[in-house]
């Protein structure tokens, strides 16, 4: 009999781990994940740990400053996870067995203040730099102004793309539109790879927050309609291209926010196809769930859910509001893990 997260699996979902803990990335291999994801809460959670304060010590011996430190070990446990999932990536013929790598979260951070045109050089350029010689990393560029603008030279000088922090049809086909056009200046779309992060649970957060007046059976699905809209048009989108490899939506932001919503509520939502990257604590409370998945990804809730939430979401307000948010929740735990790295600087240079 299959386990919960082994019938998802065979349910067509790919499962990918919203980690690079080295325990869990091992962990959840064994479960059935085929990749995985970082961004900078995770790397600053990881450090503040105090499990690699020995590679802290090391380079910090080594001369290097604050910022470089925090690179080098997000770079390092990347690595290390991407190791794990590199025979899925061979097995695959390069489809799966990824891990996505974030470039620096501050180059959107208003408090800095970079000019546009500076934003999308330093995307293509740090992303260029992060991704070479790794054949199974993705380099995640968020959904912004910038980092649309830099996804086409991207894409064409052959990065595998994580386009993230998506909410609404216009960021995704404008990301979409900007991967397909670099792609086609590739010699050859063999090994063109690109997925598209769509954050679920925080559409249901603005919803309750901002849009009290939906009806207790359309509060808490516009999330979940809004995803699996993007994800249908996105399989039309790459069916009428040439490519090799698919071209997918990453469900994201798959960890229940409300209370009394269970935890395996857009797991099982999106169980089918793509890809659903997952918080550690999801995919535990999945496997101790005792369900069994069955394709679902392609059902819409009834008439009357889907015309009250077209009536009543505003999804340019939604966007806005959600970038804004999304952006500091990246920009900020940059600044704790710069933070962080001087106090570890000073405290282990004083204990060492």
């Amino acid at each position: 009999m299959s386990s919960p997260l082994q019938s998802l699996i065979q349910s067509g979902t790919k499962l990918w781990l919203d980690s690079v803990d080295p325990d869990l990335v091992l962990e959840n291999r064994r479960l059935g994940a085929t990749g995985a994801t970082s961004n900078p809460i995770i790397v600053a959670d990881l450090l503040k740990s105090g499990r690699f304060d020995s590679d802290l010590l090391e380079l910090i011996r080594a001369g290097k400053q604050d910022e470089e430190i925090a690179w080098v070990m997000a770079d390092r446990l990347v690595h290390d996870a991407q190791q794990v999932f590199l025979p899925v990536w061979r097995e695959t013929a390069g489809n799966d067995g990824y891990v996505s790598f974030e470039l620096d979260p501050l180059l959107e951070d208003p408090q800095i203040g970079l000019e546009h045109d500076r934003r999308v050089a330093s995307y293509i350029d740090l992303g260029k730099k992060w991704s070479s010689g790794h054949p199974n990393r993705m380099i995640k560029i968020p959904a912004t102004p910038a980092g649309i603008d830099a996804l086409e030279e991207l894409a064409a000088c052959g990065v595998t793309l994580n386009v993230t922090l998506v909410f609404t049809f216009a960021q995704y086909r404008a990301a979409r539109d900007a991967v397909w056009r670099g792609a086609q200046r590739r010699e050859s779309l063999d090994r063109f790879k690109s997925v598209y992060s769509i954050f679920v649970s925080r559409v249901d957060v603005y919803t309750e927050r901002h849009i009290p007046e939906l009806s207790p059976r359309a509060q808490g699905m516009a999330g979940i309609v809004n995803a699996k809209r993007i994800w249908a048009e996105n399989q039309a989108f790459w069916k009428a291209r040439p490519c090799t490899l698919d071209q997918e939506i990453v469900f994201a932001s798959t960890g229940t926010k409300r209370p009394d919503d269970p935890p395996t509520k857009y797991v099982a939502a999106f169980a089918g196809s793509d890809i659903e990257t997952n918080p550690p604590g999801t995919n535990q409370a999945v496997e101790r769930s005792g369900m069994t998945f069955a394709p679902q990804v392609d059902q819409l809730p009834d008439d009357d859910i889907l015309q009250e939430l077209e009536r009543l979401v505003d999804w340019s307000h939604l966007e806005q509001v959600l970038m804004e948010e999304g952006i500091k929740k990246f920009a900020d735990p940059q600044h704790v893990l710069l933070a962080l790295i001087a106090e570890k600087r000073t405290l282990l240079s004083t204990s060492a």
